[in-house]
């Protein structure tokens, strides 16, 4: 079961390089897609401030009905920093690994930053 980062779905909806490779590893796991509530929240930022709305409207209602939105427990949020200062990640990388250490979730994604983490495992795409 995987957490997917935030920057996989962006190279999707952005048309980047390896929006391909990051396409058929949502199409060959379909049952077993998780993000976190950063993840959706961030990818609406950055839609919005390209004034891309309709895009994250259209995200969202293609995606949200066939993947698990997690939260960190609110119990949780000590151990952002934690992580940040253990792993030196910024905090969404921090929030993502505490996301899946607490669901024990693989993180996907493209971010170097995770090959510094122990503790969860890591899918590089």
């Amino acid at each position: 079961m995987y957490l997917v980062d935030t920057n996989i779905f962006l190279e999707i909806l952005l048309k980047q390089d390896k929006s391909e490779v990051c396409k058929n590893f949502l199409v060959e796991n379909p049952d077993n897609i998780y993000i976190s509530d950063f993840t959706l929240h961030s990818i609406g930022v950055i839609l919005f401030r390209q004034n891309a709305s309709n895009v994250f409207s259209k995200f969202s209602a293609d995606i949200l009905p066939h993947i698990t939105l997690l939260t960190l427990p609110k119990a949780k949020y000590k151990e952002l920093a934690e992580a940040s200062e253990k792993y030196g990640l910024d905090f969404d990388d921090a929030y993502q690994y505490c996301v899946a250490k607490d669901e024990n979730l693989t993180v996907t994604t493209m971010d170097k930053d995770f090959r510094k983490v122990s503790g969860i495992n890591v899918r590089y795409l």
